[in-house]
Parts: C-alpha cells; structure tokens; sequence
C-alpha cells in the first residue's frame, strides 16, 4: 500500500501497460475477453491515483508536522512548537532556547531525507533537513539575522498513533559544530 501512496504514477504506468498489452493481444487474437479486460485495467488508472490521493503515509504526515512547526516558531508561538515534542529532555532544551528568540521568518529550505525505522517499536523515523531563520534575540545582540541550519530530527509514533518529536539536533549547513549547535 505504501507504494500506491507514494508512487501512483509508477502504478499507473503498469496498469497501463497491462491494459495497453491486453488490447494489443485482443487485436491480434480477436478474443473478446482480452478486449474486456485490457479496458477494466485501463480504468483502473484513474482509481489508482484517487486512493493514492485519499491515503495519508507516514512520510506525509511528518513532512506536515515540520510545515506546522516552522510556522509557529515563525509565528513565535512557542507553545504550538513545544507540543510536537514528546521527550522531557529534548521539550527542555527547546522550551530553553526559543523564548531567548525572535524569529521573523522560519522556512523549510529542503527535507533532505524521511527515513521510517521498519520494525522499530515503537515506531520511529529519522529526518535530515535544511532551514532559514531570519531571527533577532531578544537582548539586542542580533538583529533580523539569516542563519541557515540543518536540523537533525528524531520522531516517534506515540500511542495516539500522533508524530512527536523525541530528539533534535541543530548545526551549520556544513562543516563542524559552532558555538549553537546542540544536540540531544
């Protein structure tokens, strides 16, 4: 199902090439029922992209929640951010950080990669991503700054088969650690 989801067009394109092969043979051999069925394959098509549509994967439903978080912490709302943390630890050390923030602009620049730990229980999915703050803090000392980050995140399904996030970690784009990075 997973692959219906995320791949509808991968689907499509065998349902399609079933159904194309059913008509070829049904005009090569004359039989009725290959005709039938190379026509049922072919509106198959459609049904395939409108459950593709109706499912929700994991994947979606995290990449959802980052959208969610980074409007917030642009809103600085930070109680809208904290709540997708489940992880004591990790809840301190944003409810720690945030309030000494204001954050202008927050913005997704790229998800580099959501990947679903199959078999872990509870189950649990690592997410490399790219970010933009435009951000000021609130002593003075920075004013409407552009800091590119990338963001390490760890997520867990919780009981409520809700998304949390259980660790994160923050660092430059590239190269090693500064004097923000941090990690859980």
């Amino acid at each position: 199902m997973q692959v219906l989801a995320e791949q509808p067009l991968l689907i499509s394109l065998m349902v399609g090439l079933i159904g194309g092969a059913l008509l070829y043979g049904w005009t090569q051999t004359g039989k009725r029922a290959a005709a039938i069925l190379g026509l049922v394959f072919l509106l198959l098509i459609p049904t395939v992209w409108i459950v593709s549509s109706m499912m929700v994967t994991d994947r979606e439903q995290i990449e959802a929640i980052i959208y969610e978080v980074a409007a917030a912490v642009e809103a600085n709302d930070h109680d809208a951010a904290l709540a997708y943390i489940n992880d004591p630890n990790a809840k301190a050390q944003a409810a720690q950080e945030l309030p000494n923030y204001v954050f202008s602009l927050a913005r997704v620049n790229r998800i580099r990669s959501i990947t679903i730990a199959q078999g872990s229980y509870p189950l649990e999915a690592d997410v490399d991503m790219s970010v933009k703050v435009d951000v000021s803090s609130k002593s003075g000392s920075i004013r409407d700054f552009r800091i590119p980050r990338r963001l390490l995140l760890r997520f867990q399904k919780d009981s409520n088969d809700q998304w949390k996030v259980v660790k994160y970690e923050h660092m430059p784009i590239a190269g090693g650690p500064d004097q923000y990075t941090t990690g859980n």
